[in-house]
């Protein structure tokens, strides 16, 4: 399968486990509540991993196991459910997390621009969706007003600075 990658498509190198299956040798995600489960089972592994977080938990549920993690995965869903929004912003910003943010489940073409500026860098969609299609999302807004992730200044800041 395919995604998009920091504006890129390419190939998916992540497997996304449940609450049961075995642990592979390659780079795997698991749910949050395996996550609290087997943590050390997990990172004893060696293998790069990733927490699958749904609306209703927090980052602040990661706790002090973010430096353990490669990758966070926000599952949205259904798309107007604003609160992995918040985390993806929250874990940027306030946590300072540095490794992948993806994004999958049930969101919008129109919401993806938004989420990159929050901090998500990588989109996972359901299979047969239009990846070139969706690669648009990034190139429909040149100006932005507010601070993000992507840009820490408001328009009015970067405009006295010319």
């Amino acid at each position: 399968m395919d995604i998009i990658k920091d504006g890129r498509i390419e190939a998916d190198t992540w497997t996304h486990l449940d609450q049961d299956a075995a642990l592979p040798k390659a780079a795997f995600s698991v749910p949050l509540t395996r996550w609290q489960a087997e943590k050390g089972a997990l990172v004893a592994s060696g293998q790069p991993l990733a927490v699958r977080l749904i609306p209703s938990a927090t980052v602040a549920d990661l706790g002090e196991d973010l430096p353990l993690l490669s990758m966070v995965v926000m599952d949205i869903n259904p798309f107007t459910d604003g609160r992995s929004f918040s985390q993806i912003r929250a874990l940027r910003e306030h946590l300072g997390f540095r490794g992948e943010i993806r994004v999958m489940g049930d969101f919008l073409r129109d919401q993806m621009f938004f989420l990159h500026r929050l901090g998500a860098n990588t989109f996972q969609f359901a299979p047969g969706t239009d990846l070139k299609d969706r690669l648009k999302a990034f190139e429909e807004f040149t100006v932005t007003y507010q601070a993000a992730s992507d840009q820490p200044l408001p328009l009015f800041r970067r405009r006295a600075q010319s």
